[in-house]
């Protein structure tokens, strides 16, 4: 039997799936522009046209577990999935972070599992990006290719973008290079996950990045 795993965030749908040797057959990261019933759905019937195969299908993310009980469909926690997956893959990590499209969590492994997660604010994630990028006048891959020709670096507030705009607009009527802002806010990103979401741990020894800021930009 095949197994496939879904994972349904907040602007991104995930699709894997393994043979019994755990051997990553297919695989799959869209965004889903807020149609997560008609996106999954085309991500469902799009794998069941690839394989005549038995499928099981769990179920995981922010957005997920309205679809699982809909469909009777397994469902796990993001947090523990994550874990799990760590705990097989890379047993060795210290310090798990993820950006998301708009939630921010940081698991810690070392002295015992704990994690931190951000509030209701989207401040310092991937639409926090995507809104920066169009206050700029570019997409979110051009503000990464900006970023990489900087030469300075401003302070920019990340945990809100009403007060990130606040900073950027003045630099933008100054004449601030977009490179140099382009550079500040994925700086502003940083800070505010090691500043805010880690409220105060060290994120030292093995650290394993995961979301889709690295997913689309590297």
């Amino acid at each position: 039997m095949l197994r496939i795993g879904l994972d349904i965030g907040s602007t991104t749908i995930k699709c894997i799936v393994l043979d019994e040797q755990d051997k990553v057959l297919h695989s799959s990261y869209d965004r889903h522009h807020s149609q997560i019933i008609a996106k999954s759905k085309e991500v469902i019937e799009s794998l069941s046209k690839m394989y005549s195969d038995p499928l099981y299908i769990s179920v995981s993310g922010s957005a997920g577990m309205g679809l699982a009980q809909k469909l009777d469909l397994d469902f796990s926690q993001e947090v523990y999935a994550t874990r799990k997956a760590i705990q097989h893959l890379l047993p060795e990590s210290d310090v798990v972070i993820e950006l998301g499209g708009e939630d921010a969590k940081i698991l810690f492994f070392n002295g015992g599992m704990d994690f931190c997660m951000n509030g209701s604010c989207a401040g310092g994630t991937g639409s926090f990006i995507d809104q920066m990028a169009s206050l700029l006048q570019v997409s979110s891959k051009q503000l990464n290719e900006l970023a990489k020709k900087a030469q300075r670096l401003y302070p920019i507030a990340s945990r809100c973008g009403v007060f990130a705009k606040s900073d950027i607009q003045p630099l933008l009527n100054q004449g601030a290079r977009k490179e140099d802002i382009a550079a500040s806010i994925f700086r502003s990103v940083v800070s505010q996950t090691i500043a805010g979401l880690a409220h105060g741990r060290s994120v030292e020894g093995n650290v394993v990045y995961l979301g889709g800021p690295l997913t689309f930009f590297f």
